[in-house]
């Protein structure tokens, strides 16, 4: 039986109001562990969405002063995404998946009778997939992931889905026989195979994509930069002199609102 989308969603809006600053928005995602939050008026109506890619792609880590200052003051309705990507609560999941990957999203509002009653993800139907087939200024060291979830090209797709499920981790490194790095599987990859039967028989070699690499002494300026500029919410962390081994870590759209977050960042004096 295929699954449908409010089997899977996370019921429920969790909104802000348009007139938050986006270093409040920040702290708001990760109090609440979130990617992204629905952007409403006064009456609760929603008017956009407002993910941690957003943010990034605010260019908050410009050094210029005047411009810093000008982002400071911005809110989320100033950068929120409009119209919102919708779904209907009762369409297959598999559809939705379609939907995502159509319009180059990681999750949509879900609507019934004509309201919005909860948010599907693309780490929402990695663990539908799982369940279906049962198996300051710092730079990218200070702030990356040092701890990697790591499989082989040949592993099935549906124990990647649940490792990533169980570790609450949104990609995987793929590697070969001897530990070098071959690609990336994130979630969004798994789109592509999301049907009534899980993942199939599909490996994550088949799913992976090319990996972005960034020095671990890189700024977070240049890692905001290459993550917008060809659309990648991570990058692998290598060391410059050992490019062919494993990496030292990843660091995320995720990890960047992290440290804009924070109290020590300058969104928040």
């Amino acid at each position: 039986m295929a699954q449908l989308v409010k089997d899977l969603m996370h019921p429920g809006i969790i909104t802000c109001q348009a007139d938050l600053t986006l270093g409040r928005v920040a702290q708001v995602l990760i109090e609440q562990h979130l990617h992204a939050l629905v952007v409403a008026d006064r009456d609760s109506r929603p008017l956009g969405i407002l993910s941690d890619f957003d943010l990034m792609a605010a260019e908050w880590l410009s050094t210029d002063a005047k411009s810093l200052e000008a982002m400071r003051t911005m809110t989320a309705g100033e950068l929120m995404t409009t119209p919102l990507d919708t779904v209907e609560a009762g369409v297959p999941a598999c559809d939705a998946a379609q939907k995502m990957r159509a319009g180059g999203t990681s999750r949509l509002v879900v609507m019934e009778r004509g309201k919005p009653v909860g948010i599907i993800s693309t780490s929402d139907i990695v663990a539908g997939m799982m369940r279906a087939r049962p198996l300051g200024r710092k730079n990218v060291a200070e702030v990356m992931s040092r701890a990697i979830l790591v499989c082989r090209e040949e592993t099935p797709l549906c124990s990647v889905a649940r490792a990533m499920t169980d570790a609450h981790y949104r990609s995987v490194l793929v590697v070969d026989a001897n530990g070098r790095p071959l690609g990336v599987v994130s979630g969004f990859d798994m789109l592509a195979y999301c049907g009534e039967d899980g993942c199939a028989d599909a490996t994550a070699g088949q799913a992976m994509h090319e990996m972005l690499t960034i020095r671990p002494d890189a700024s977070l300026r240049e890692a905001a930069d290459m993550m917008i500029q060809h659309h990648h919410h991570r990058l692998v962390v290598v060391d410059p002199e050992e490019n062919e081994a494993m990496p030292v870590g990843m660091i995320s759209t995720f990890d960047i609102v992290f440290e804009m977050a924070l109290p020590s960042s300058v969104w928040q004096q």
